[in-house]
């Protein structure tokens, strides 16, 4: 079930309904009601996967109180791996099987050896990488004495299945969520309103910017050897805010749903494209994730904390792993690893940690804000260039396609129908008005919040409003298109 979806659209205001007029007085009853809508929610997409989906959640959970509740080292290491090996199990033979023998025989036929090796023909279940991810960080917290075991199912499986997140994130951590789902639960009008303003502007970036992107970036990267350099440049250009609206729409409509419900979710984006530089977007930019295999993988490595030669070998590990998580394919792992290149010059001078507040305000004299604005370009310009990998069928379709940018014929030869020519041209009128609504709310966690109590303030407000919903209105398709994360 899509968010942007017409299905969605009804369900989500029936939750709502049930969650705040029939069970708001029994939280036993309220988060049975998540855990059933969540299912329902997760077995819309396809039935089938809800079974893989309840036994991690079962594994997870039960091995989760053998480790606390077991007073003998080897026990407790027994659940432990057990609980891990089986997740990493099926997140493998799901996701990576075929690519692993697709690499082995490929790497033979490299040395004339002909294998014939069998692939499996399965369909990767939605949102496994996400909920995988919560069930291994719980049985991790626990076996490290962070956290005790949860005693209750059900709160446990609405952790893990909660629907606003289940699919794409953001990657929530049990210390964070579960007490939330364990308390009585509060309606709060303002805490609805900031989510009903969260959704529409999710709604916004995913309809307006994000699908009315791909309708480029689909045809440029598919037919890259037709096009000049210029429009080459563009495709990369549009992929970039493609991306981060299609993701970051979903975070922020998952935050809105959950805030609807009074449930807090972590800022999974805080305006990535604003960064001065490559450590700067990495805080940025899916912070669920980087900071999961910071927490999980970076630190238990040493982290930086280790000799400068296995600092760097920390450093390629995450950002490989990272590449490696998206997707079973040469293009992510070389994607992540090109992130870690462009890490290890801040990392070496010391500069990664410069801007740890993730606060974004320009120095008063002219001088500062050229230099910052020109890091700005800079590291957006680094990262759309890491972005052709990411979407590229192949690193041979990756290299073909930049070494097209270097083809002059002109710079923008993109289909000449006036239809296109009029959607590129709102389209740079909405990316604009994105941007500066993007920089006007770069230090908020919800936009649409930073106005005064002043009349013309407002009017403004509404006038957002307007726009946003007016722009979502012509901008959608007689079919829903569905979020790139959900292939991850």
């Amino acid at each position: 079930m899509l968010f942007n979806s017409l299905n969605f659209a009804f369900f989500l205001p029936l939750i709502f309904i049930l969650y705040w007029f029939v069970a708001n007085r029994n939280l036993k009853l309220q988060n049975l009601l998540l855990l059933v809508s969540s299912y329902f929610f997760y077995a819309f997409w396809d039935w089938r996967f809800l079974f893989l989906l309840v036994f991690s959640t079962l594994l997870d959970y039960y091995s989760g109180i053998k480790i606390s509740d077991t007073s003998k080292t080897s026990s407790k290491r027994f659940w432990f791996w057990l609980s891990i090996s089986v997740n990493l199990c099926f997140l493998g033979v799901f996701k990576y099987y075929n690519f692993f023998v697709e690499s082995f025989v490929d790497l033979f036929a490299g040395f004339g050896f002909t294998i014939n090796a069998t692939t499996l023909n399965i369909v990767l279940p939605v949102g496994i990488s996400f909920y995988t991810f919560h069930g291994l960080s719980y049985v991790i917290d626990i076996y490290k004495k962070r956290i005790t075991a949860e005693k209750s199912f059900v709160d446990y499986a609405v952790f893990v299945s909660f629907f606003p997140l289940l699919v794409a994130g953001p990657i929530e951590r049990a210390t964070h969520l579960l007490p939330q789902i364990k308390n009585k639960r509060i309606f709060s009008y303002e805490k609805a309103s900031n989510g009903l303003r969260q959704i529409l502007w999710g709604l916004f970036k995913k309809i307006v910017i994000a699908d009315t992107c791909s309708i480029f970036v689909d045809d440029i990267f598919q037919n890259y050897s037709d096009y000049s350099g210029g429009t080459l440049i563009l495709g990369a250009v549009l992929f970039s805010f493609q991306i981060y609206c299609d993701f970051s729409g979903y975070s922020d409509i998952a935050i809105g749903v959950a805030k609807l419900l009074g449930i807090d979710l972590i800022t999974n984006f805080k305006t990535p494209y604003f960064s001065r530089n490559i450590a700067d977007f990495w805080r940025r930019w899916h912070i669920s994730l980087s900071s999961w295999f910071r927490d999980y993988v970076y630190i238990p490595l040493g982290g930086s904390q280790v000799s400068l030669i296995k600092s760097i070998r920390n450093i390629f590990i995450i950002f490989i792993l990272s590449g490696f998580w998206h997707g079973a394919n040469w293009t992510f792992i070389f994607w992540g690893a090109l992130n870690a290149l462009y890490f290890i010059p801040s990392f070496l001078m010391k500069s990664n940690r410069k801007y740890l507040s993730n606060n974004h305000s320009l120095k008063n004299d002219v001088l500062s804000k050229v230099n910052e604005f020109k890091d700005i370009f800079i590291t957006f310009g680094l990262t759309t260039f890491a972005w052709i990998f990411f979407r590229s069928s192949s690193l041979a379709d990756a290299i073909k396609y930049i070494k097209g940018i270097f083809k002059y014929e002109g710079f923008f030869t993109i289909q000449s129908a006036k239809t296109y020519e009029l959607s590129i041209r709102r389209l740079f009128f909405y990316i604009g008005m994105f941007l500066i609504i993007e920089w006007y709310y770069k230090n908020e966690e919800v936009i649409f919040t930073k106005f005064h109590t002043t009349k013309t303030s407002t009017v403004l407000k509404y006038l957002l409003y307007m726009f946003a919903i007016i722009s979502i209105m012509f901008s959608i398709k007689n079919q829903a298109a569905s979020f790139i994360y959900f292939q991850f």
